[in-house]
């Protein structure tokens, strides 16, 4: 009966945001109330719920302040003559602009952390799409591709769990997939390429001789607004002293180090830095309140999807829906198939992220699936593999259940369906691409 309503609650909401039925932020909340209360979470159901916005809440506050700190930078040109450097290397190009975007985002996501490789990435290269007119579907679809493969990186979460589920290391259980994640990163190059080639059938090369508009660069900010308005940079209060530059490029350069090696809180790395920054580049009162009312609208709602998404992952793991929907996973592969587990495991992980947290799958559903397997005579290792090809890999960026993925499209400026139906297949392209070099290299075997 749970797994029934967990499967339930899964497709409704799927259907209804890419069907357009309802907002994210209304599918998020509503739905999971509903078979909630079918469930019988009853009076628990408010603690559920709460639970589940405690878990995402650091995320929200990073968001947040990262959408402000990221918005006042682009307001004020930080990012100005990295764009024309861009143009000028890519001399107008859609496709080198693609190529670009999935190298970017591979190098940053080196540090393993899907929020930071997007907030870094979107950031800076959305003002570039939006210079050319490039299509934002592809940032956030090219991202979420180059971001999915690097997460299969021995310190990314999913892999992490698998070794600790399995009480396996790294030698066995991320050494083997080496090939196959080299081969997806070729995938992820090869598909940048044809996207880009599709924008340039499209766009054309544009004239980089032809000055660009003044609202020709829309900050990740404005972009957060779903209704699609672009506000224009003119229209903001932006200091005017050019010596501020290097004060905001040492201080940026500084927040990314410090991202990246951890050495605070991430939220409490953007709380610093935008406060500062705020009080640097608007020393008086009421130009600090107009920046930050002209990024009102844009905060509230990416941080107001990140705490629905809490509600949604609360309640489904609240009410053990998770649970039940792990042992249904597991309880119908027939024993002829048992056999052939590790490439199903492969095949199906990617999908299965937009059923499973992480958690969920890698400490309830992988080690059943692997305990099957050492009963077959196959090494449970292997279904470690196999699940890493996919499962919160490259199928975390597209997640609802992942608080990262709102980030994703909240700083890109798209809706979660849409982004979904655009990059779906290519996602799951990567991870057959990698199952098929896994097979063939024998990493899907004892």
């Amino acid at each position: 009966m749970l797994a029934a309503l967990g499967f339930a609650t899964i497709a409704i909401f799927l259907i209804a945001i890419m069907t357009k039925r309802v907002s994210v932020l209304v599918a998020l909340v509503l739905i999971p109330v509903v078979f909630g209360l079918l469930a019988g979470a009853g009076p628990d159901l408010g603690k559920m719920m709460l639970d589940g916005i405690v878990k995402v809440a650091p995320v929200g506050v990073m968001i947040i302040f990262a959408v402000l700190y990221f918005g006042l930078m682009l307001d004020v040109g930080l990012f100005e003559p990295m764009i024309s450097a861009l143009l000028r290397l890519a001399k107008g190009d859609p496709v080198k602009v693609a190529l670009a975007t999935a190298v970017l985002t591979m190098a940053v996501a080196l540090d393993g952390d899907g929020a930071t490789t997007f907030l870094i990435t979107v950031s800076a290269m959305l003002p570039l799409y939006q210079r050319l007119g490039m299509d934002r579907l592809m940032l956030s679809g090219i991202v979420c591709l180059g971001a999915g493969v690097m997460n299969i990186l021995p310190w990314g979460g999913p892999t992490v769990r698998a070794m600790a589920a399995l009480k396996a290391d790294a030698s066995v259980v991320f050494n083997p997939v080496v090939p196959a994640m080299v081969a997806g990163i070729c995938w992820v190059l090869f598909v940048a390429f044809m996207l880009g080639r599709r924008e340039r059938r499209r766009l054309g090369v544009a004239d980089l001789r032809q000055p660009a508009s003044v609202g020709a660069a829309a900050t990740p900010a404005s972009l957060l607004n779903q209704g699609g308005g672009v506000e224009e940079a003119g229209k903001r209060t932006a200091p005017g002293n050019p010596m501020l530059f290097w004060f905001n490029a040492a201080l940026t350069v500084a927040l990314v180090v410090g991202l990246l090696m951890g050495l605070l809180p991430l939220p409490i790395l953007f709380v610093l830095a935008f406060s500062v920054a705020l009080l640097v580049n608007y020393p008086r009162w009421e130009d600090q309140q107009k920046h930050l009312v002209s990024h009102a609208s844009s905060v509230v709602t990416v941080s107001t999807m990140i705490f629905a998404a809490g509600i949604f992952t609360g309640v489904l793991t609240g009410t053990k829906m998770i649970e039940a929907m792990a042992s249904a996973t597991v309880s119908v592969i027939p024993e002829a198939a048992a056999g052939y587990l590790p490439l199903i495991v492969a095949v199906a992980s990617m999908p299965l992220s937009l059923v499973f947290t992480p958690d969920a799958f890698y400490f309830g559903v992988m080690p059943v699936l692997a305990q099957a397997a050492g009963s077959l005579g196959l090494d449970p290792v292997v279904i470690g593999r196999a699940s890493i090809l996919g499962q919160m890999t490259t199928g975390f960026p597209l997640s609802p259940l992942t608080a990262s993925t709102f980030i994703l499209i909240g700083l890109s400026g798209v809706t979660l369906g849409d982004h979904q139906r655009f990059i779906f297949p290519w996602a799951f392209g990567t991870t057959l691409v990698m199952t098929a070099v896994a097979f063939a290299t024998g990493a899907l075997s004892s």
